[in-house]
């Protein structure tokens, strides 16, 4: 059965850095996915820039970027998720990926207002691979159904725990599961 795991967290705890460890940790894996990350100008958050873990990078948001959609105070660029997130995605959930990884961070307010996004990340909950997403803890309709599924495990990443989990979950991910045994939830 593969391992699919939300880490949940509040804003600034830490969850970009922990997928990055994640993936630096398991260089025999094939892993696919992205990060986004806070851009900073004179120490003030003006966007968010998306990266594919393959290295393309694009400003997913920004403050001078007029949307639709708009989120808080940031026009989102719908098209980077199409340009660079959904090609990141789709070879997992639609070939023989059987022992893929697939990181996602994160299944937030910005990336979820692509339908195209959510439908992929859909597909991706219900393929044979290894997927590790992160949220926040605020409530939203499609990552709260997601959390309510008996087949993902929800992980509360913490700054106690933040450096710690990495190389936790690569051990989980490295072990051999027999198919159709549920993962103990430890």
């Amino acid at each position: 059965m593969p391992i699919r795991i939300l880490l949940e967290s509040r804003p600034g705890a830490g969850k970009t850095t922990a997928i990055r460890r994640l993936a630096a940790l398991l260089p025999t894996h094939t892993v696919a996915g992205f990060t986004t990350e806070e851009i900073r100008h004179s120490g003030a958050r003006v966007g968010f820039a998306l990266e594919t873990l393959a290295g393309r990078r694009e400003v997913l948001a920004h403050v001078d970027l007029p949307g639709p959609p708009r989120v808080g105070k940031y026009g989102v660029d719908l098209g980077v998720m199409e340009r660079l997130a959904l090609p990141s995605l789709r070879p997992a959930a639609t070939e023989g990926a059987t022992g893929r990884l697939v990181l996602i961070d994160e299944l937030g307010r910005m990336e979820l207002a692509c339908t195209a996004f959510r439908h992929a990340v859909d597909a991706l909950f219900v393929a044979e691979i290894d997927l590790v997403a992160t949220v926040h803890t605020h409530h939203d309709p499609f990552t709260d159904a997601l959390k309510r599924r008996a087949d993902i495990e929800v992980v509360q990443l913490t700054p106690a725990n933040r450096d710690a989990l990495p190389g936790e979950l690569a051990t989980r991910l490295q072990q051999p599961r027999p198919h159709g045994r549920p993962l103990s939830h430890g």
